[in-house]
């Protein structure tokens, strides 16, 4: 308390009593999975695609870590950490073929770099006729416009003045293979200029689940995801590159997604989005999911079928799990409806069809299960069929029942920090009541909560009776809140009866 020891005004700032609460956001996503560059097991955001492809390169083949994240962009995802596993033994080294005189597309000779320059830019390589005549070659090395090697009167014949021969014992900067050539075509190099590149990597030669659970001490796998509070949703497409590619079999593969499912509940404030095997019918994912997969939490849902989708980099369609594009769903129905709307009769974007079409007899078996269905519905596109998570707790049966809380339960967290080490007395549970009350009026303002009044939609408890004595001196202050979410009107039934016109209706 200010002391007032002379005659005079004076100006005091005082606690206004509560402190407004903020939603924290739903709609940051992380990806695991392989890429062609970028670091390794360091989540690393990024909020376009552009970012992407500068850190982690372009869509990889044998994997669908780009393919997720695009799909994610596109659909409405903001947001992303992206987390690259499956580190291989060494980079490939920088690359190019020296093309056949005569022959289009047909390479005579590859030379590869002996050692990547750390700055500097890519090495060069430059064909030219010899001003020794007589048909002899000269072959110029050259990094940044500048000449680093060269050599002359080099032939494709065999012999001393070989090219490769003359150039493998005298260079230090590159290597020069000779290709195998279709019968009539000349080995000798066209001229001309041709630039070493690094070659697009392709995915892990070797994996396992361990490369994708990591562990927190290290910051690796799903333990790097630990220290991120922001992200809200994981997950890991690559699983199935991997368990395609044989790098995985079902038991690895189901491992890693077992791990996926317990890094969420663990965390508290995220769900996992798993996706299935590919190439399953309806009766055979009900089977996978029921008899192979039974997992069972209120963290993660399952969606199926796989989407076909358009890959830039070759023109051509792929199929792609669909994780990636419902997490983008996800964000969208966030942005535009909130987190209380469940992710679902939404079209997915970017899908041209379905790797499996479905009947609604299908559907039947499939939903009570907690296999959420994309369709594909004539003259309205391809849709988002479900909402559910794959717990078997009814309480917890919905996605956007789970997301909400993971809203309203960290928001409130982070919004009341400032409760530690106050005076533990009743003034202080009537500011928790106040703050958290006022918070929970706007989100039921916005539809979120089910009661056409705010005492029919959630209440707020904080006094004697939840902080007795023993408690108080324990230090401990106990606040009791509970709430009633909207679900969603999963199942819509209108009942038509026939009607006499003269006839009177009871109320």
């Amino acid at each position: 308390m200010p002391s007032y020891l002379s005659p005079g005004v004076y100006v005091e700032e005082v606690e206004a009593g509560s402190r407004p609460i903020e939603g924290v956001g739903t709609a940051v996503a992380a990806f695991v999975g392989f890429a062609e560059r970028g670091p390794y097991n360091q989540p690393t955001l990024v909020t376009n695609w552009s970012q992407f492809t500068s850190t982690f390169g372009d869509f990889l083949p044998g994997s669908y870590l780009g393919h997720a994240v695009y799909g994610y962009l596109n659909n409405g995802g903001g947001a992303a950490y992206v987390v690259r596993v499956g580190q291989s033994n060494g980079a490939e080294p920088s690359r190019a073929e020296l093309p056949a005189a005569g022959k289009t597309g047909v390479g005579a000779y590859r030379v590869v770099a002996l050692e990547e320059a750390a700055d500097g830019g890519p090495l060069e390589i430059t064909i030219s006729d010899s001003p020794s005549g007589g048909g002899a070659l000269k072959l110029v090395v050259t990094r940044g416009g500048d000449v680093v090697e060269e050599f002359d009167g080099l032939t494709a014949e065999k012999g001393k003045q070989n090219i490769a021969t003359i150039v493998n014992a005298g260079s230090t900067q590159v290597r020069v293979e000779e290709l195998e050539l279709p019968a009539g075509v000349e080995a000798r190099p066209a001229t001309g200029t041709v630039v070493l590149a690094a070659p697009a990597a392709a995915a892990p030669a070797k994996v396992s689940p361990e490369d994708y659970v990591g562990n927190s001490a290290d910051r690796t796998g799903f333990g790097g995801l630990e220290e991120i509070d922001e992200v809200t949703m994981v997950s890991v497409p690559d699983a199935m590159a991997a368990y395609q590619s044989g790098l995985l079999d079902g038991e690895g593969l189901q491992a890693v997604q077992l791990a996926l499912i317990s890094h969420c509940e663990l965390m508290g404030d995220r769900m996992a989005i798993v996706d299935p095997p590919p190439g399953l019918n309806a009766q055979q994912i009900n089977e996978w999911r029921v008899q192979k997969a039974g997992y069972d939490s209120k963290f993660a849902a399952l969606y199926w079928p796989w989407i076909k989708v358009f890959e830039p980099s070759t023109g051509q369609n792929v199929f792609v799990p669909p994780s990636g594009h419902m997490a983008g769903v996800w964000a969208r129905s966030d942005a535009t409806r909130g987190v209380h709307k469940a992710p679902a009769n939404e079209v997915v974007r970017g899908a041209i069809t379905l790797e499996t079409q479905i009947t609604k007899a299908e559907h039947d078996l499939l939903n009570p299960n907690g296999i959420n269905c994309i369709r594909a519905f004539p003259g309205r596109g391809i849709r988002v069929w479900g909402a559910r998570t794959i717990s078997s707790d009814p309480s917890w049966r919905y996605v956007n029942v789970r997301r909400l809380f993971n809203f309203l339960e960290e928001s409130i967290l982070e919004g009341t920090q400032w409760v530690v080490f106050e005076p533990n007395d009743q003034d202080l549970w009537a500011r928790i009541r106040r703050t958290i009350t006022g918070f929970l009026l706007n989100v039921w303002r916005d539809g979120a909560l089910f009661g056409a009044t705010p005492d029919e939609a959630f209440y707020v408890k904080c006094d004697a009776e939840t902080n007795p004595p023993e408690a108080v001196d324990a230090g401990i202050v106990a606040c009791e809140i509970g709430i009633a979410p909207v679900k969603p009107a999963e199942f819509v039934v209108f009942r038509i009866s026939q009607y006499s016109g003269g006839a009177e209706l009871s109320e």
